[in-house]
């Protein structure tokens, strides 16, 4: 590669990035006059040059690559709103990103385009995680939708905490109990909030359905027709879980209205022992928070009850129904050079290493991997040379993490009822008394209305 292209590959990943996170138009591509076939690809709007550079060099060497391809960028973000117009309206572009909450829907209804053949011509077609496949299937198991980016939450904990506690920091809690036993042992021995969690900004819906899908239940029905706030019981149950830690252990500090943002900053400085959050959220924190990587460890959540389930999410590339057999095929090749080479193609999993590593960006810190774990297994023997993080001290995460089973996000009015529980959360750790089960009565009412609104 050129130094342009290979600095393109940390660009690819920036992009990504971006897409999985969240969660001008153009005709959809088809055949030329002269034989080729133009395809449009979605792009993240607003970015620097640096970025937009970077994608226009990766466009250069699939081009190169594929000389009867003609690839066009089309501005793209996703949201609920805009994408349920763009898709009514046709202007979506030939290959685009959703959220996991999103595919199953789709799929039904016929609304992407099937390229589960084309996908499973892929030399990696059946290496793919199937916790995070199953996103991007349809009910015979076929792939219309191809997962490139996936979390699964985590416990984040400092282990510097730990010790001064007296704890073992290489051996974090295993169970519900362990959590809240550790968190009053460092809020004693240090002062500092043992266990905090996020509230605001709708991060606390968030972290809260979280609890509750560990807990071994969830907060809306099998079929997405209705909340359970109310009458699932581990709804309950995992805010009094977090009452008597505020109030009768007196363990989770001071703050009580964090958001993803407040929250790493407090844990970077040392001040909370241990959090929920995306499993991989280590490069945020180095990179963004100037975490201290000896205070660093990672493990899975517990999971108990009767259904229990880890929260995670992602993004899938998808193709728009509208673009014809050439289009599709184009286009599969598109998600394949751009969204999954850098994780399964060994020489672009290489280069791309050890240009983050030559850039000072994180390299091994742990994702919900797309890929099985024999594929995961290469992935990180791939990269060892550039590894630049502690990836020991995220066994705990690492080693168990293919075995959680993992539960998608609510689909329905999904940051809305998030925001209904915010207040849930706030009410219920700063208010020793609060009535949780009046609490949730209300929360139900509202999100009723949601749902309502959101099926009318």
């Amino acid at each position: 590669m050129t130094s342009t292209i290979r600095r393109a590959a940390i660009g690819a990943l920036a992009l990504t990035s971006t897409a999985a996170l969240l969660a001008g138009c153009a005709a959809s591509g088809g055949d030329d006059a002269d034989g080729g076939v133009t395809i449009t690809v979605a792009i993240d709007a607003g970015l620097e040059q640096e970025a937009r550079d970077n994608f226009d060099a990766r466009v250069e060497a699939f081009e190169k690559d594929n000389p009867d391809i003609t690839v066009e960028a089309q501005e793209y973000t996703w949201t609920a709103p805009t994408f349920t117009t763009d898709l009514a309206g046709g202007t979506l572009p030939d290959v685009f990103t959703i959220p996991f909450t999103d595919g199953r829907g789709l799929i039904a209804n016929e609304q992407i385009a099937d390229v589960s053949e084309l996908v499973a011509k892929l030399p990696y077609a059946d290496r793919f995680n199937p916790n995070v496949a199953q996103a991007g299937q349809a009910d015979d198991g076929s792939q219309w939708a191809i997962p490139i980016a996936a979390y699964g939450q985590g416990l984040h904990y400092n282990r510097t905490l730990f010790e001064a506690a007296g704890l073992d920091p290489d051996a974090p809690p295993t169970t519900w109990d362990e959590v809240r036993e550790a968190a009053k042992a460092i809020s004693e021995a240090t002062g500092e909030a043992g266990y905090a969690t996020m509230t605001s900004g709708n991060t606390g819906g968030w972290i809260l359905t979280t609890l509750v899908n560990a807990f071994g239940g969830r907060t809306e029905n099998a079929d997405a027709t209705a909340p359970t706030l109310d009458s699932d019981p581990a709804v309950a149950e995992a805010l009094e879980y977090l009452h008597e830690l505020r109030w009768a252990d007196n363990s989770m500090g001071s703050n009580f209205l964090y958001d993803w943002g407040t929250i790493n900053q407090d844990f970077a400085a040392g001040r909370i022992g241990m959090y929920v959050s995306g499993g991989g959220n280590y490069g945020n924190l180095v990179t963004q928070n100037e975490l201290n990587p000896d205070d660093y460890g990672l493990t899975v959540l517990p999971l108990e009850g009767d259904d229990p389930g880890l929260l995670g999410g992602g993004t899938l590339a998808a193709v728009s129904p509208k673009a014809d057999e050439s289009a599709q095929a184009a286009a599969v090749k598109w998600i394949d050079f751009y969204y999954l080479a850098k994780l399964a193609d060994e020489d672009t999993v290489v280069e791309t290493a050890e240009l983050a590593d030559s850039l000072g960006q994180p390299v091994g810190a742990p994702e919900l991997p797309i890929f099985d774990a024999s594929q995961y297994e290469e992935y990180q023997a791939w990269i060892a040379p550039s590894v630049n993080v502690p990836v020991e001290q995220m066994a705990p995460y690492t080693d168990a993490i293919f075995d959680q089973p993992l539960v998608a996000e609510p689909r329905v009015a999904t940051q809305d009822v998030y925001a209904l529980l915010d207040t849930v959360v706030q009410s219920v750790l700063t208010d020793e008394n609060a009535d949780i089960a009046a609490l949730l009565a209300d929360a139900q009412s509202q999100a009723d209305a949601l749902y309502a609104k959101a099926g009318s």
